[in-house]
């Protein structure tokens, strides 16, 4: 190969320089941090009767690898500080086991408070010391464990009256409005005696926001999260010890609707009701004699309407200040006028909330404050993003100020809702006492723009004596997963690319990874597992994953189908509910928990909804070829635009290759749970869809799939389903295609992610530069270029169409894995094995990269000027990696000074040479 002509210059020497410092182990600290239970730290509300402990190994010297472990647990603190595990100690366990250790001491309480900690051994012969405690809360277990607590509100819709599933679109003109009361309840109660802790478990539906003491408790948006209602519904778990005061204290609850009571006003995706809102709760008091008492929701609680007067999750929200009542969640409130709430029915399964919540994690100022008319004014907040509005207003009581949120404006520059769905809008009415400060609660949209009405901004002529708007924000808000990853480069426009897919990102991670923050909210499948090798890179989705893969299980059908969306509110037209790239997230998703999280129990429980889905694409195949679905979503046909249904690649290909390798997966996943009969059965079966799916769509003369489109030709190599002998000439006929075509793309979200990751495990990043290092074609850089801050839905930049879709998003894996080069080795799991192969293809001269996987740090930072190459790894202890070096055969490699034994190094005939090191921190060097 030319090397100069790739990597930009030529190696003779390679300098390898561990920053680790040189020293004897036996000075140096070995210490544990980031100890998490069911992958959360210090969790509330556990519901395993095994969670899984993990830590993190923090070292000082290079090549650690744990030996063995201790693990105490105690009910009781005290015990741990003096060494003691009453609950479980495991004693010293050798094994190299760092994550996902199941407990498995004595059984474990409802409700209660358990404390752990841990200690290792290491190669070198260091034991640490004990790691600081780390805490895990029981959930409830059992129906029992709510101690009588009833489903509670203000009134109840008749069981005739529910409308589920829900109705796509609109609904009847004879359900009318379905608008309901939005209710506070209340509860006063007393602190008797000194408290040791305080624990509430509780739901809301379809939200709640929690008051305790005339506060807000924690800082959730949306709890609980998104279900199936007629299968379970969430309940969230509170410490509010801190909020308590001895003698008299309360509680306050205010509800919204969210998805579980869609009103039959303003824009909707869909209408329908699994009732009015409602709750539950449970009240825990363990005082500090060791005694406990219960508050529980039944019928001694109040309640009254409250002064949000129509919410609905897409179409907004309409909030009146008059109606407020001070102090209403206080002990001291008279409640003698409001009602005594009334039984009713809930859902019969309550389950904890174990993904993160969602929170406000950003807020945006405007960038530019724009006047239609004397009362109409559009605020420019500079980015797209998912979210409400924030504003704090005065004027004169019953004075009502209109914001209206959108993605673009129109030609006349007001909001336009085409692309988002309209209306929808907020709606506050001023109490007029000073200024006033409202969010919206219960409901969010996508937008960049607000148009607020009724109101001038201060500083502004005000004539006729309007509310003055002090202040106007945007509060993004998503799941609250923590940012994991970090990325960088010298190309700028890479770096903007970047941001375009984290925002859209961002803005679709609520409960379920969305399709768009406003016009439907549903979780489409098919982002999950196509986009999920994107999003793991930039978050710790481990509990968010599990919980779309719980999803999945309560929507299966009883035929074994997974649906397209889940939860599974409306069945849509039969290629929008049953199509096999959507579904088999229900294979893949728990299989990828598991390599990248080492999360095997998700896999054990998912084993039966796995095996369904799989006998039903079988069902549905007609000679092992599966033909049915929405194939190659957003392509880009030859006349440059895109539809929706694919235009290039015929679903029989993308259909039968997700079948295939969801049988892959399949065998592997038997085997991994001992079921070895059912292995070899999916192997079987896998070979029979390979040759009837060659015999079918492999063009033997042309070495093409099917049209030859770069999504067919990616997708039969991906899967492997090409014969050995053929995979360089269809891999060199995706380079051709492109080459040919200037390289421009042409497939759509389930295409162009095999696409990218064809072009990375070939060693063809070079294509995957010059594919999306521009602005001039439909891309990535184009929707840029057309103003866009979040991947729009269609290559092409349609504004009419969404302007906030993450289903196109993959090239961010390649920024991490092929510029950076931060890959797990095959049969990884949680990177515990490790890659570092940077690609400097292109004009990119520097990049910047670091993971933070279940096992610490990983970081890759590479630069190059002239001719000189300059690499920086971090591998985090208890791992180890094989580092990929720009060079060729003959370039010498010293490592402090002194050369490299030959037999370390070898050449992967790609240009480069490869070292095996262990954890800890490098530098290396090429120069000429």
């Amino acid at each position: 190969m030319d090397f100069k002509k790739r990597f930009g210059f030529i190696p003779l020497v390679i300098f390898i320089l561990a920053h680790s410092p040189i020293c004897n182990a036996s000075d140096e600290k070995l210490t544990l941090t980031n100890l998490r239970c069911d992958d959360r730290m210090n969790p509330l509300g556990v519901e395993s009767e095994h969670p899984r402990l993990s830590w993190i190994i923090q070292a000082a010297y290079s090549d650690v690898k744990q030996t063995a472990y201790r693990i105490l647990v105690s009910d009781d603190p005290e015990m741990l500080s003096k060494g003691k595990g009453n609950i479980w100690d495991t004693g010293k366990i050798n094994a190299s086991t760092s994550i996902q250790v199941p407990y498995a001491g004595s059984k474990l309480a409802p409700a209660k408070k358990y404390y752990w900690q841990v200690k290792i051994w290491d190669n070198h012969g260091q034991v640490s010391d004990w790691s600081e405690p780390a805490s895990w809360q029981m959930g409830l277990l059992a129906t029992s464990g709510w101690m009588g607590a009833q489903w509670i509100g203000y009134d109840e819709l008749p069981e005739s009256d529910r409308i589920v599933p829900a109705a796509h679109g609109g609904g009847k003109p004879e359900w009318g409005t379905l608008r309901d009361t939005l209710p506070i309840l209340r509860r006063r109660f007393t602190v008797e005696k000194p408290l040791k802790q305080a624990t509430i478990y509780i739901s809301g539906l379809g939200h709640f926001d929690l008051h305790v003491n005339g506060k807000k408790v924690g800082d959730h948006f949306l709890d609980p999260g998104w279900t199936n209602y007629d299968k379970a519904a969430q309940y969230v778990t509170f410490d509010v010890t801190e909020q308590l005061n001895g003698g008299a204290n309360a509680l306050g609850v205010m509800l919204g609707n969210g998805f579980y009571h869609v009103p039959a006003e303003r824009y909707r995706k869909l209408t329908g009701t699994f009732g009015h809102p409602k709750m539950i709760c449970r009240l825990l008091l363990e005082y500090a004699d060791g005694t406990v008492a219960n508050v529980i929701s039944d019928g001694s609680w109040k309640a009254a309407p409250g002064p949000i007067l129509f919410s609905s999750i897409f179409g907004g929200e309409d909030y009146d200040a008059r109606l407020e009542q001070p102090g209403w969640d206080t002990p001291s409130f008279d409640d003698g006028a409001w009602k005594e709430a009334i039984r009713v029915d809930g859902p019969l399964k309550l389950i904890c909330q174990s993904a993160e919540p969602l929170k406000v994690m950003d807020t945006f100022t405007p960038t530019r404050i724009n006047r239609l008319g004397p009362a109409k004014w559009v605020y420019d907040l500079g980015q797209n993003f998912s979210g409400i509005p924030a504003i704090s207003v005065s004027g004169k009581r019953g004075d009502m100020v209109r914001i209206i949120p959108g993605e673009i404006l129109d030609s006349t520059a007001a909001v336009s809702q085409r692309p988002s769905g309209g209306p929808s809008y907020f709606t506050y009415i001023l109490d007029g006492e000073g200024t006033e400060n409202w969010q919206p609660q219960f409901t969010y949209y996508g937008f960049r723009y607000l148009q607020i009405e009724g109101a001038v901004p201060e500083g502004e002529p005000n004539p006729e004596g309007l509310p003055v708007l002090t202040r106007v924000n945007g509060l993004h808000t998503r799941n609250a997963a923590q940012t994991v990853g970090e990325f960088h480069c010298s190309n700028a426009l890479f770096n903007d690319i970047f941001q375009l897919i984290d925002w859209s990102i961002k803005s679709n991670m609520a409960s379920v990874l969305t399709d768009c923050p406003h016009r439907e909210k549903l979780g489409w499948l098919e982002v999950a597992h196509l986009l999920g090798g994107s999003i793991r890179y930039n978050y710790d989705i481990a509990t968010f994953y599990r919980k779309i893969v719980r999803d999945m299980q309560r929507s299966q059908t009883d035929a074994g189908l997974v649906p397209n969306i889940a939860p599974e509110w409306v069945q849509f037209d039969p290629d929008f509910r049953d199509s096999p790239e959507w579904g088999s997230s229900s294979v893949l998703l728990p299989w990828y928990l598991y390599q990248w999280y080492g999360d095997k129990e998700i896999v054990r429980e998912s084993y039966p909804m796995m095996k369904r889905y799989v006998d039903y694409l079988g069902s549905k195949a007609e000679n092992h070829v599966v033909s049915h679905g929405l194939g190659d979503w957003f392509d880009i046909g030859e006349n440059g635009s895109g539809s929706g249904y694919s235009l290039n690649t015929p679903q029989g290909i993308t259909g039968t290759a997700i079948y295939y390798h969801d049988l892959t997966v399949m065998q592997r996943v038997a085997a991994l749970l001992g079921y070895t009969g059912d292995s070899a059965r999916y192997g079987q079966l896998r070979e029979r869809v390979k040759t009837a799916f060659n015999k079918v769509f492999f063009n033997e003369e042309t070495k093409q799939y099917g049209t030859g489109s770069q999504a067919a030709n990616a997708m039969a190599v991906y899967m492997e389903l090409v014969d050995p002998q053929h995979k360089a000439t269809v891999v060199e006929n995706i380079v051709k295609d492109i080459r040919n075509r200037n390289n421009k793309l042409t497939s759509g979200e389930v295409g162009f992610r095999h696409l990218v990751d064809v072009l990375e495990a070939e060693n063809r990043s070079d294509v995957l530069f010059d594919m999306n290092n521009r602005s001039d074609v439909p891309g990535y850089g184009y929707q840029i270029a057309h103003g866009a801050t979040t991947l729009m839905e269609d290559w092409t930049a349609i504004k009419t169409l969404g302007n906030n879709h993450c289903m196109l998003g993959h090239l961010m894996k390649w920024f991490y894995s092929g510029l950076a080069g931060i890959r797990p080795a095959e049969n990884s799991v949680a990177f515990d094995h490790i890659v570092i192969c940077p690609e400097p293809v292109g004009d990119v001269s520097s990049t910047t990269a670091s993971y933070h996987s279940p096992y610490g740090l990983i970081r890759s930072v590479w630069n190059r000027n002239g001719d000189t190459f300059e690499l920086d790894v971090t591998i985090p202890p208890n791992t180890d990696a094989v580092v990929y070096i720009p060079a060729g055969a003959g370039a010498k490699i010293l490592q402090n000074g002194k050369r490299v034994d030959p037999h370390r190094v070898t050449t992967d005939g790609h240009g480069r040479q490869a070292i095996s090191i262990g954890s800890g921190t490098y530098k290396f060097l090429v120069t000429e």
